[in-house]
């Protein structure tokens, strides 16, 4: 097999495994599931899997946790700086205008 196909397949694996295991959470806390994220957060672990494998000699090892890892890292970063967690407080709340 190719070694770029391997180091693919197997970050995708640690990207799937992380995804799942976010999905269990969703599932447990009741929260909506939006599939679109999962699948880009996949696509992402792919890569990831590719550039650790070129850069640590197509290490399989490596390979797999940089797709779990990775993907939970570049996640933690997007909610960090999500829009949504910025607060802004009412007008009227007795700050000097």
């Amino acid at each position: 097999m190719d070694i770029l196909l391997l180091s693919a397949i197997l970050g995708g694996i640690g990207g799937l495994t992380r995804g799942f295991v976010g999905l269990m959470k969703a599932l447990a806390l009741q929260r909506r599931i939006i599939w679109g994220y999962y699948a880009i957060t996949v696509i992402i672990a792919v890569v990831l899997g590719i550039f650790t494998g070129i850069i640590f000699s197509f290490d399989a090892r490596i390979s797999l946790l940089a797709g779990y890892a990775g993907t939970d890292i570049l996640e933690g970063i997007y909610k960090s700086f999500a829009v949504s967690k910025v607060y802004i407080p009412p007008m009227g709340s007795g700050a000097k205008k």
